[in-house]
């Protein structure tokens, strides 16, 4: 019970708490006061919880407070302890720096993976040859699917191994069309659309744009499919990827999600133009990703900011289709793209 109730103290959002919401936290039925107790006064001994004087403590065997403050700083504090501890124990190639910022949750479910990972390359070395996703899985955890079913793939990116365990991924492969004239190009540029309109109506002004392919991201399968880019078109020099989705809370979630897997710029000049556009109500069940949208804002202006908050404020949106045929190809063949 000390982990839960932990995790659940770490994210109260309040910095004291009764005995009652003390009982609330607990997932688990709790057997007999003795035993909440208990648990109570070890976070006590602990510091994590310390008694709120002023409103004293009950007449039960042992006693409780009626009102704690909550030590939050001594919990992270003891969680990144826990860390540095096991940065001595596992290979120096096993990354843990991820965990600092992430939620202690997140380091306990990762663990036990860790320990098999960790075992894994301090006996064997890392791979010379890349194999498929299911059985390099199966060498490290035993386990098939934990890689790609499981969170096998982001447990390895968060740890910086992805690359060094040469995991070959089985997702869908990506579609997209290529601009032959591109080919031999130092530079390449790659836009990915999240709609199938989109992307048919933006297809026949490949060749007249300086992009080397049109992908069709199809909606939240580009986060895994892309994985598959340099296996399918495996030519030398830069890559440069733009996004360009709805403008709405998914939209912009499955422009991060992708992100943090490939970076990618959001496609500015089709946002600008949808943004000259009247929104439409609708998309209000979407879940918001502060983080997402605060990353993605930092790509336009102030007032445009300003805007792109209120349309979601007041749940509206602009969808992709805003743009008619034959002003998504202007733009993509007029914009001035970053190389």
């Amino acid at each position: 019970m000390q982990t839960n109730l932990r995790e659940q103290l770490l994210h109260y959002n309040k910095k004291t708490i009764s005995l009652s919401d003390l009982e609330k936290l607990f997932t688990t039925k709790i057997p007999s006061y003795q035993a909440f107790a208990a648990e109570i006064s070890t976070l006590e001994k602990e510091g994590v919880l310390e008694m709120v004087k002023a409103r004293g403590r009950n007449q039960h065997t042992p006693s409780l407070a009626y009102h704690y403050k909550i030590n939050k700083a001594l919990m992270k504090r003891d969680y990144h302890a826990e860390l540095q501890a096991y940065r001595l124990t596992f290979h120096p190639a096993l990354s843990l720096d991820r965990y600092f910022k992430l939620d202690h949750a997140i380091w306990e479910k990762d663990l036990p993976y860790l320990f098999k990972i960790n075992e894994y390359i301090t006996e064997n070395g890392f791979p010379e040859e890349k194999a498929p996703a299911p059985e390099r899985s199966f060498e490290l955890v035993q386990d098939e699917k934990w890689i790609v079913e499981g969170r096998g793939s982001d447990v390895l990116q968060r740890i910086g191994l992805w690359e060094e365990l040469k995991v070959f991924p089985v997702s869908d492969p990506l579609m997209f069309a290529l601009h032959p004239g591109q080919i031999d190009a130092s530079h390449h540029l790659h836009l990915i659309v999240e709609n199938k309109t989109t992307y048919q109506a933006l297809l026949p002004a490949l060749t007249e744009t300086s992009f080397t392919t049109l992908i069709y991201g199809s909606g939240n399968k580009i986060t895994k499919s892309i994985e598959n880019f340099h296996h399918q078109l495996p030519i030398e020099g830069e890559h440069l990827f733009y996004y360009f989705g709805d403008i709405d809370r998914s939209g912009i979630t499955i422009w991060h999600a992708l992100d943090q897997r490939q970076p990618v710029r959001p496609a500015y000049p089709f946002y600008k133009a949808c943004l000259a556009k009247t929104a439409v109500l609708g998309k209000t069940n979407q879940r918001p990703n502060e983080e997402a949208l605060s990353k993605f804002l930092g790509f336009f202006n102030s007032r445009e900011q300003e805007l792109l908050r209120n349309i979601l404020k007041e749940g509206m949106y602009l969808p992709q289709e805003v743009l008619k045929t034959k002003e998504l190809q202007d733009i993509w063949r007029e914009a001035a793209w970053t190389k």
